[in-house]
């Protein structure tokens, strides 16, 4: 049986950056959409990459973000991957030559989004309207998860450590990203509710 993979998005923290690298989170993720409650500077961004992450990657993202936007931030921030989750196009996604999650909206047919960027590293299928910023805390139908796909697909969209197994049972997903649902405050993640919701991915997966 495949692994989940687990990413938490919106970490503002350094201390909470360190808890999920000791974790073995996968990956975290650092918001740089200006009307988010979970945005970083460039300052903060760069404290928050120096935290010694082991395996665990430093996802930076964009939603319809100015080129010389990202490439400002890539040349001072520290990043392995990015995610972009606005109108981006395929051309625009690949020129900064990093490789990258593409975020789509579950109200959107499956066909038509499956085909959208063929070259992301995962497709990342979240409850937001398309060209909104998510971290909404709220669920999509998971019936409609393409538990078929032959490509790579993370769930989002209110995810906790109440749900998250179930979840995964459900839907067998490449990776789950969690956002507000290990806060404890918007923009301020809970230790606590880091830890349970990591505990219980791993006991959705069998380990």
């Amino acid at each position: 049986m495949k692994r989940s993979r687990i990413k938490i998005c919106g970490i503002t923290d350094p201390d909470h950056a360190r808890q999920a690298a000791d974790l073995g989170v996968d990956a975290i993720g650092l918001v740089f959409v200006e009307k988010s409650p979970r945005f970083v500077t460039m300052a903060q961004a760069a404290a928050l990459a120096q935290v010694p992450a082991g395996l665990m990657l430093r996802v930076g993202l964009f939603m319809n973000a100015p080129r010389e936007q990202v490439e400002q931030i890539l040349a001072a921030v520290d990043l392995d991957m990015l995610q972009f989750h606005g109108d981006e196009t395929e051309s625009y996604c690949e020129s900064f030559a990093y490789p990258y999650i593409k975020a789509v909206s579950a109200e959107l047919p499956w066909r038509q989004v499956s085909r959208s960027h063929p070259r992301a590293r995962a497709l990342l299928l979240d409850s937001h309207a398309a060209g909104a910023a998510g971290g909404t805390g709220q669920a999509f139908d998971w019936s409609r998860f393409p538990v078929d796909s032959d490509r790579p697909v993370i769930l989002a969209g209110g995810l906790g450590p109440e749900n998250v197994a179930s979840a995964i049972e459900q839907t067998r997903p490449h990776g789950v990203d969690v956002s507000s649902g290990v806060e404890c405050r918007p923009g301020e993640k809970d230790p606590a509710k880091m830890e349970q919701f990591v505990k219980e991915v791993h006991r959705a997966n069998g380990s």
